[in-house]
């Protein structure tokens, strides 16, 4: 399909360029896309993985217009090591979410963290990088990662919601960082705003963004409710759990399940309704 074909720009409106990168996998879905914002001049968030071919078809759309700013929503690897070779061609400053260094000698279920990132500027809750006609304004919306920001675009009422709500499938929430108790918060407050549409980073366009997410915390409070039902029937380890809760899952998949079940046991944990006893989980009595 023309809209999954990478390196082509496709317009999503008259302020909106997208350019899908050929980085697609089991969890990033048809690839990690790249959103232009602009006319005259430009934001270009989230540029991707450092793939030359990308790199080479973002050069293409931007067409020689000049980039205010590279944005990004978050810095794991399938979204900001392009921001180096983008800077270096166009000059432009990296702002958005904020470096860090995490050890974590867990499994990481989905693209790891880029340690090279470092932004120019760091945005917080409200802060915004502007152009002729548009402006960007950060969301922050941890969670999936705790640095993870979304964008607002005012002037039509979009939002680039980077991997906290995607077009394909509910984000992975992989602790330390990815905290699930952050994540149903992030998701609470987006339900309270008015967004016409999402980009996300990752599937199509969100036309009933509102819808989506309301279904989105069900889902996470139906995962939850499973958890409990098998912690009632005895103790449990997380492997068990994710065997009988996710019946006929992808194996590539299987780690990010076990995560995820992981965010929510803390979050549990947090709420004082479960407790952890070696390799294995139980209600709290």
């Amino acid at each position: 399909m023309a809209e999954h074909s990478t390196g082509i720009p496709i317009q999503l409106e008259p302020l909106v360029i997208r350019v899908l990168a050929p980085n697609p996998s089991p969890y990033t879905y048809t690839g990690t896309q790249t959103h232009i914002v602009g006319t005259t001049d430009l934001a270009v968030i989230d540029p991707g993985p450092d793939d030359p071919a990308h790199i080479e078809a973002l050069i293409r759309a931007i067409d020689g217009r000049p980039v205010n700013a590279i944005v990004v929503t978050h810095h794991h690897r399938d979204h900001s090591p392009a921001t180096r070779p983008l800077q270096a061609i166009t000059g432009a400053p990296i702002v958005g979410a904020a470096p860090f260094d995490l050890d974590d000698a867990g499994a990481r279920a989905d693209a790891s963290f880029d340690p090279a990132y470092a932004p120019d500027r760091i945005l917080a809750e409200g802060d915004t990088v502007d152009g002729d006609g548009w402006t960007l304004e950060a969301i922050a919306t941890p969670g999936h990662t705790s640095n993870h920001l979304a964008f607002a675009l005012p002037e039509t009422k979009a939002l680039f919601s980077g991997d906290h709500v995607m077009g394909w499938s509910t984000t992975i929430v992989s602790p330390p960082d990815g905290n699930m108790t952050a994540y149903m918060a992030s998701l609470e407050k987006l339900m309270g705003r008015d967004d016409r549409v999402y980009y996300p980073g990752h599937g199509e366009a969100i036309e009933k963004p509102q819808r989506l997410v309301r279904g989105m915390l069900g889902h996470r409070k139906q995962r939850e409710g499973q958890i409990l039902r098998l912690l009632r029937d005895g103790a449990c380890s997380i492997p068990a759990m994710v065997e009988r809760m996710y019946v006929g899952l992808d194996p590539r998949l299987v780690p990010a399940a076990e995560r995820s079940v992981l965010a929510h046991l803390y979050d549990l944990q947090t709420r004082g309704l479960v407790i952890e006893e070696g390799e294995t989980w139980q209600t709290k009595t």
